[in-house]
């Protein structure tokens, strides 16, 4: 398997789960604009997010795909599937508790994450309306993820990176058909997101099926004792407790972002939320997909116990990154006026709108690069199932992102919510470079200096062209949609050009980065 192919492969997948969301976000900015309804709806939809990231992506699949993929490499398919077949059992009753704990409880949860909605009920008890829908999302999105991680232990990577497509679909057929049948409309957005979890699972389970995997689910007494004692779940359970103080730590950085947001006026959550929308292109179609792909590779590599293939498999994760990553960074920071002008700047969305949006994801810029980075960095420790370190790492830049926030929100307002979050991450990132190295798993390949100087020829050329052909941010905001559209279209291919081609012109090339591993 070409793990360069597979990545671009799930890269794929992922623009088209991002193009279809922004679709969604842009049908949400010309109905419902930046103000009381559709903050309303971004905080009630990130409470059942929060937990998702918890109990889904975050926590479980750090725990579980190290654990399922040795189970794989060692033990054969049929303890393999026995522990699936535990895992299902244990975290499907799990998760039903938690769900009608999460429905019951609404009011407590949106004012612990937005309590200047309180000072207007008609915003606060909509909140709580969209979350009792919203949240029982938590439970098949948490399945999705244990799906998921079955697949991509099996360099099944296509089906899982296409399924957050399904949601995006469901949640615009509702805003389009649904939203006009419903009190108020924006609440066919959550209708919509409670389907879209029910029809991504769905999807799952044929791919599950061809390669004999579908988890068997038990919730008799007998069958629960016999997965509480299985070995692989204990285990699983062990490393959850650190995944999931790790994961919490960066949640609870974007709940306190989304408490903070609340109270800088109607908004300033929904200006957030776009600029992260259109932060998460890069951030998934990268971070994600190379994240995906790397951490069972890294895990045969660690079974095999060979330090130098492990530690090479990460020099290629890093190398790759930065090549794609910075001049994304670079190009968000340019752009950021022109992209959200053309992409936003529709009906109720006003030019003050995009102003807001653009200093947000100007801010955002500056840390995409150490958002990423994590995201590659990270699987080198769980591949190893040392948990512990990311977590205090996570804990440390927790701290720190807060005291970034002190410093900066009172001069930049919302906007210095996201520089904190980018520069917390920046530092993140140094830290788990730093200590992956000192713990001998990783040593970096020769030539590091000169890649990165001809990294940086090769964004000041294409930095400088973004600058001189997009012209004054304001001009954008008096033309017309389809002028900025053609604009900004041959603006990005251009700068491509000139980026990759000054690459080439100084002997980088992309069949450099071709790296195969076992399927």
């Amino acid at each position: 398997m070409n793990l360069l192919t597979a990545a671009f492969s799930i890269s794929a997948m992922t623009f088209l789960s991002r193009i279809t969301g922004l679709v969604l976000n842009v049908l949400m900015a010309n109905t419902f604009g930046a103000g009381l309804v559709q903050d309303a709806f971004i905080a009630a939809w990130r409470i059942p997010n929060f937990f998702r990231r918890l109990f889904a992506e975050g926590a479980f699949s750090q725990a579980f795909v190290p654990v399922f993929a040795e189970y794989r490499t060692k033990r054969g398919i049929a303890e393999t599937h026995l522990l699936a077949d535990h895992v299902a059992s244990m975290l499907g009753v799990i998760l039903f508790v938690v769900t009608v704990i999460g429905v019951l409880a609404a009011p407590w949860l949106v004012y612990a994450t937005a309590s200047g909605f309180a000072a207007n009920p008609e915003k606060f008890a909509l909140t709580v309306q969209m979350t009792r829908i919203t949240f029982p999302y938590l439970f098949f999105i948490s399945l999705i993820a244990l799906s998921a991680g079955i697949l991509n232990t099996f360099s099944s990577f296509k089906t899982p990176a296409f399924t957050p497509v399904l949601l995006n679909l469901c949640m615009i057929g509702a805003a389009v058909l649904l939203a006009p049948y419903v009190s108020p409309p924006v609440t066919a957005l959550a209708w919509g997101a409670l389907l879209g979890g029910l029809v991504q699972l769905a999807f799952q389970i044929p791919a599950l099926k061809r390669i004999g995997m579908i988890p068997s689910f038990s919730w008799r007494p007998t069958k629960l004792r016999e997965a509480r004692a299985d070995e692989g779940v204990s285990r699983i359970l062990k490393l959850m407790l650190p995944a999931t103080l790790g994961v919490s730590v960066a949640q609870i950085s974007l709940l306190i972002n989304t408490q903070v947001a609340s109270n800088l006026g109607d908004g300033a959550v929904s200006w957030i939320t776009y600029a992260d929308r259109l932060m998460e292109f890069p951030s998934a179609m990268l971070g994600v997909a190379l994240g995906i792909v790397l951490l069972p590779s890294l895990v045969k590599e660690s079974n095999a116990a060979d330090p130098a293939q492990f530690s090479k498999l990460l020099d290629w994760g890093l190398r790759l990154t930065l090549l794609l990553t910075l001049p994304a960074a670079v190009g968000l920071g340019v752009l950021a006026g022109p992209i959200i002008s053309t992409i936003f700047q529709h009906g109720a969305f006003t030019p003050n709108d995009v102003l807001m949006t653009r200093s947000a994801l100007i801010a955002y810029a500056f840390g995409l690069t150490g958002i990423i980075l994590i995201k590659v960095l990270a699987p080198g420790f769980y591949a190893k199932q040392n948990i512990k370190t990311p977590v205090k790492i996570a804990v440390f830049t927790l701290v720190i992102t807060q005291l970034f926030n002190l410093a900066s929100v009172p001069y930049f307002r919302h906007a210095g919510l996201t520089l904190s979050t980018g520069l917390g991450a920046c530092v993140n990132s140094a830290l788990l470079l730093y200590f992956i190295r000192k713990q001998g798993f990783y040593q970096p390949e020769p030539g590091w200096w000169l890649f990165q100087f001809k990294l940086l020829i090769g964004l000041c050329l294409m930095g400088g062209a973004l600058w001189w052909f997009s012209g004054a941010d304001v001009a954008w905001l008096t033309m017309h949609t389809l002028p900025k559209a053609i604009k900004i279209t041959w603006i990005v291919l251009a700068g491509a050009a000139i980026y990759f081609a000054s690459l080439w012109t100084m002997g980088i090339r992309f069949k450099d980065f071709s790296r195969w591993a076992s399927s």
